[in-house]
């Protein structure tokens, strides 16, 4: 059986994803207040993770009921409850899982560019990288479940 470079990658980048599913999952609603930020890192992750999975950066707008706050960096107008985060992170999985798969060639050494972030990278690039921001903050999140309730998700090896 040949695995392609494609399912490498989403297979990565989905556990990743899962990850981050299984932190939000094991929080606690109380675990989620404005002190610890729980809910706040989450919805930064997952915004992240939708916006770089946007092919041109300027067609990118959150759905309903997320703003575009991150761009202000500001916070949110209001907490959002979990149901809201892992609806989000559903949309993002699904659209994550289909770019990767349905990359057509040539794609993935075009350029993606947010000039006021001063962002130039190429699709491929900016997969790793969102993999990457996707994974820094499943750890962060981890770390404060541990915190508040001595606990957190295993590891995740490949998506499910």
């Amino acid at each position: 059986m040949q695995i392609t470079t494609k399912e490498i990658l989403w297979n990565q980048f989905g556990a990743s994803i899962d990850m981050l599913e299984n932190a939000l999952l094991m929080c606690p609603v109380e675990s989620r207040d404005t002190k610890n930020k729980f809910w706040y890192n989450a919805f930064h992750c997952l915004f992240f993770l939708d916006y770089y999975l946007t092919l041109n950066p300027l067609d990118f707008s959150p759905p309903e009921p997320f703003t575009l706050s991150e761009f202000e960096d500001k916070m949110p107008d209001r907490i959002y409850n979990k149901n809201e985060l892992l609806s989000y992170l559903k949309l993002s999985r699904k659209k994550c899982h289909d770019l990767i798969l349905g990359l057509p060639d040539g794609i993935a050494n075009q350029s993606w560019t947010n000039y006021s972030r001063n962002m130039n990278y190429s699709v491929l690039e900016l997969l790793v990288y969102n993999l990457r921001h996707g994974q820094h903050h499943a750890a962060q999140l981890n770390l404060i479940l541990r915190k508040d309730i001595d606990a957190a998700p295993n590891w995740v090896s490949r998506a499910k």
